[in-house]
């Protein structure tokens, strides 16, 4: 049975949704006085971040991705409701979603969530995927601090996005245009989301073999980098250093000891929890398949 609520005075409407959607919906709005607001989606997307459930997660997020969905609709100009949305997309996708044909509509919905929240960030900004390369890098020059939150954004969707399409090489030529969106970051405030753009860049300077233009020992740095900003409590920056630096250069000492300090490590950290979990259970498929690697 569908269901059907309007919010008195929010303009929200939940028409013929599946009756457990909607409850959702109900519940979320009636605990808001009918406000929906970014910063109720702000406390709803940190509970999901500090989650160790990845089942309760993967099953409970598509809803809760519908639901952004309709929140932006009602608030398309909220540039922090756009550029969660854009890493909530991203997030979804990387974590859960193995095929390809749907990994790709995510990551697109991501980077147009990003491309519209950087451009309430600055004019200059609009279209940003698009600009011929001398206009984007004009574009990004002349951000700022206030920037951050939307810059970010989009090189995290834009990442998700070459990922998704790692088979077009017209996708891989942009590559050069995301590691300059994460050096602006870097250069704005290297310390921003604890040094995530760190791991960024290592991962673009390790995505290539040497002989097609990839930079290992860069790579190297910058992982190094993103764990010491973070502290250790990201621990996914140490099973990407494994999986594309350690392997990529035969280095079994590097990669094995990486990955059980992944494994021995407490995943329950604010803001990392549900990334960390997957990242213990990609630790512990790399050293599964070591010995047939190395």
């Amino acid at each position: 049975m569908g269901f059907f609520m309007i919010c008195p005075g929010s303009g929200l409407r939940v028409r013929s949704w599946p009756a457990g959607l909607a409850a959702i919906f109900a519940v979320i709005i009636l605990a808001a006085g009918c406000s929906v607001s970014s910063k109720m989606m702000t406390h709803m997307s940190d509970t999901i971040v500090n989650n160790d459930d990845l089942a309760m997660v993967e099953a409970g997020a598509p809803a809760y991705l519908l639901m952004i969905d309709s929140l932006i609709s009602q608030e398309p100009d909220s540039q922090k409701m756009l550029a969660t949305a854009a890493l909530l997309y991203t997030s979804y996708a990387d974590v859960f979603v193995t095929d390809t044909t749907r990994s790709r509509k995510l990551a697109a919905k991501a980077l147009n969530y990003a491309d519209q929240a950087i451009c309430l960030s600055d004019t200059q900004a609009c279209g940003l995927t698009e600009k011929p390369y001398d206009d984007f890098i004009s574009a990004i020059d002349r951000l700022d601090k206030d920037s951050l939150p939307a810059l970010f954004s989009l090189g995290a969707a834009w990442s998700g996005w070459i990922m998704a399409n790692k088979n077009d090489f017209n996708a891989l030529a942009d590559i050069s245009r995301i590691e300059e969106i994460m050096k602006k970051v870097t250069q704005l405030d290297e310390s921003f989301r604890e040094g995530a753009a760190f791991l960024y860049l290592g991962t673009l300077a390790t995505f290539l073999p040497p002989a097609l233009g990839g930079k290992p020992e860069q790579g190297k740095a910058l992982f190094e980098k993103a764990i010491t900003l973070s502290k250790g409590k990201n621990l996914m920056a140490k099973v990407m250093y494994a999986k594309l630096y350690a392997r990529m250069m035969f280095d079994r000492d590097l990669h094995d000891r990486l990955l059980n300090e992944v494994l021995a490590a407490d995943p329950i950290t604010d803001g990392y929890t549900l990334m960390n979990t997957h990242a213990r259970n990609q630790a512990r498929l790399l050293l599964d398949s070591a010995d047939d690697y190395f």
